[in-house]
């Protein structure tokens, strides 16, 4: 029998492949990348929307996600983020430090391309 069981929750964008939303331990929960996609499955794009708003919707899929595994925002210890371009880093950092006042380790790198062609992707682990 597994010492962990999947998370998934209809209050965060659905998984875009065959993954769960997060995986959750007996003293962690592993979640997978939120891209700025609505529960109800609207993507944002740069035409429509702001990197702003963009960083503040994966943290919010982050939330409900940890929400749903037993964990919070607040008990997150790392956090990977990646983004297509560092021309994002100012803005996404702007909101980044809203949501994580108490600093938890961190990444931030640029890749090439992310899935359905965002700009953004965030994931992160939390205590339980």
């Amino acid at each position: 029998m597994a010492d962990f069981k999947p998370v998934f929750t209809k209050d965060a964008a659905f998984p875009a492949g065959p993954y769960s939303q997060a995986i959750a331990t007996s003293s962690t929960i592993y979640c997978s990348g939120q891209i700025p996609c609505t529960p109800t499955g609207e993507i944002l794009t740069l035409e429509s929307s702001t990197i702003a708003a963009m960083t503040e919707l994966c943290i919010q899929n982050l939330s409900a996600v940890l929400t749903a595994g037993g964990s919070s925002i607040e008990k997150v210890v790392k956090v990977n983020v990646f983004l297509t371009t560092m021309d994002n880093f100012v803005e996404m950092n702007g909101v980044y430090e809203k949501f994580f006042k108490h600093k938890p380790a961190r990444s931030c790198v640029a890749v090439y391309q992310l899935p359905k062609g965002v700009p953004i992707e965030i994931e992160c682990i939390a205590l339980a």
